[in-house]
């Protein structure tokens, strides 16, 4: 009878009706297979779009927008969904941990609204785990452009949603002189995407704009720097500029300190990750769901200011970063200076097909590169060449 199941069993594969998993193992290594059908341990494509993941206790946790078939699959139907793993290659669902309400339509988190780029970390000080999202209100388009935050006692949840913000109101950021702060500009005789007006962005136009309601926080991410100062990083100002926000110690508000990062250079999707000392950070241009070229960025304090270093993809596929567009940067743990870029490869028209590629992402000459890989494994990081001496110890805070 095993025979029999077995000969079926061949005879499936060789007809194209079951597929292997994209994350499986060769030999001893388990392998990751960027842009492939990724099943969890029910056999099911992971849902878990624009995400991020956090380590805690030994256990990785990989939170994401959970799509639905169809055009209509970016808004939020059920939530945020999370998944569970010991070694980033076998995942199990844990479900939907932040739940849109059903029946209440006072909510922010009503069904129908969009719910973008979670992030979840950990505040030790109050034992909660903390996430971060972009938020849509439903039936407004992308014309709110909040960030919401919610919480759990448990990294799979559930989450309870308590607000959503427009970041830095009545504040100014640091790094912009009081001479612009005053500055008077009639907006009305200004045509967008003219030299002119591109030196009024840099020079603040729209921070001024929305200076009293609070300014504009789309595609985001969370970074919690060595010494536990947590930074929420955010697109702003109609996509073009991002915006560097120092988050309270309880990790649920903004402190009124803030920078910002390339005005004008309309960059999204930001990722960033610390290696000996140094802040790197890499984001998409603004296309749409269309992939564009990556650009990448350091600096020494997270506060800026940050240099350009380019596009970090070489190759073949470098110019649309591999099809795909940044979404986090993960820090494998046990391994020094090891760090996987996560992208997503998007499927506006049926987004719950929505793919996920992974790159080791290496350092040459002080600079982050990435390459295609059909298959890899984490010895990657091993074969890795000397690190440099540079310093390793934790930074002053900013």
């Amino acid at each position: 009878m095993r025979r029999l199941e077995g000969f079926l069993l061949l005879l499936l594969l060789l007809a194209g009706c079951i597929s292997l998993p994209a994350q499986q193992k060769e030999g001893s290594a388990a392998l990751i297979k960027p842009g492939e059908i990724w099943p969890d341990t029910d056999g099911k494509h992971i849902n878990a779009h624009g995400g991020g993941i956090l380590f805690h206790k030994g256990i990785y946790y990989w939170f994401g927008e959970h799509k639905t078939a169809g055009r209509g699959g970016n808004s939020t139907l059920f939530g945020v969904g999370a998944y569970s793993s010991k070694d980033l290659t076998s995942w199990k669902n844990e479900d939907i941990v932040l739940k849109v309400e059903e029946n209440d339509s006072t909510s922010e988190i009503i069904k129908g609204c969009v719910i973008e780029r979670p992030k979840v970390v950990y505040n030790a000080k109050t034992k909660k785990f903390v996430m971060w999202f972009h938020l849509e209100l439903k039936g407004k388009g992308y014309e709110a452009a909040r960030t919401g935050v919610a919480t759990s006692d448990s990294p799979t949840g559930p989450f309870t949603y308590l607000k959503s913000y427009r970041p830095n109101a009545g504040v100014w950021p640091i790094n912009v002189p009081s001479s612009l702060q005053a500055k008077k500009v009639d907006e009305t005789n200004l045509k967008w995407w003219t030299p002119e007006w591109t030196k009024e962005v840099q020079d603040g136009l729209f921070i001024r704009r929305d200076f009293q309601q609070g300014q504009m926080a789309r595609d985001m991410t969370v970074f919690v720097d060595d010494y536990g100062k947590a930074y929420h990083i955010h697109s702003s100002e109609e996509n073009l500029t991002l915006h560097i926000s120092e988050l309270s110690d309880d990790y649920l508000s903004f402190t009124g300190k803030w920078s910002v990062l390339a005005p004008a250079g309309h960059n999204e999707a930001p990722a960033i990750c610390k290696r000996n000392g140094k802040y790197y950070m890499i984001t998409s241009g603004c296309t749409g769901w269309d992939p564009n070229a990556a650009r990448s960025f350091v600096a020494e304090s997270i506060m800026g200011p940050w240099k350009s270093l380019g596009n970090p993809c070489v190759g073949e596929g470098a110019d649309l970063t591999f099809e795909s567009q940044s979404t986090y940067i993960l820090p494998v743990q046990g391994k020094k200076n090891a760090f996987i870029f996560m992208a997503d490869r998007w499927r506006p028209k049926n987004p719950i097909d929505g793919r996920y590629v992974w790159l080791p992402l290496l350092f040459e000459d002080e600079k982050p590169i990435l390459r295609w890989q059909d298959a890899w494994d984490l010895s990657v990081f091993d074969k890795q060449g000397k690190e440099t001496k540079a310093s390793t110890k934790k930074t002053k805070q900013p």
